[in-house]
């Protein structure tokens, strides 16, 4: 059978088709909980390499910026708390390069904002990202 050297590619389509199967009607009655989200993504100390950057930026080293970050986010864990809610002084006592600012460099907002390379979470990478996405559909459709 010629056909041999391309089952993998018959099996990948037919797993492409089961995903959109699924996949197309779960995003048509979904409903997005931001807040939820915005929690789960604390909770998963998606900022901890910010409050390292942040220290590097202030000067320091990096490996002793990530050490720091490691304890705090050590010290969230233990007290059922994320590095957002963490109060400054838990703060000072890691480091006095530590001031009022590193919160703003912190957020989720500013997380998400400053990733702006390919692919990336910012809000004009995601544009960017769904206009490419339209402009192949449209290719696709057209022909």
């Amino acid at each position: 059978d010629m056909q041999e050297d391309k089952e993998a590619i018959f099996d990948a389509v037919d797993n492409i088709k089961l995903c959109l199967s699924t996949f197309i009607p779960m995003l048509a009655t979904m409903t997005i909980i931001r807040e939820n989200m915005r929690k789960a993504a604390a909770k998963g100390f998606i900022n901890a390499t910010d409050c390292a950057d942040y220290l590097v930026k202030k000067g320091m080293p990096f490996r002793t910026a990530y050490k720091i970050t490691g304890g705090l986010v050590a010290l969230c864990i233990s007290k059922n708390t994320t590095l957002e809610e963490l109060p400054l002084d838990e703060y000072k006592q890691q480091s006095e390069l530590f001031d009022e600012d590193v919160y703003k460099a912190i957020s989720l907002d500013t997380c998400v904002k400053e990733r702006k390379s390919y692919g990336g979470p910012s809000p004009e990478c995601v544009i960017l990202q769904v206009e490419t996405v339209r402009k192949k559909l449209e290719e696709l459709c057209n022909g």
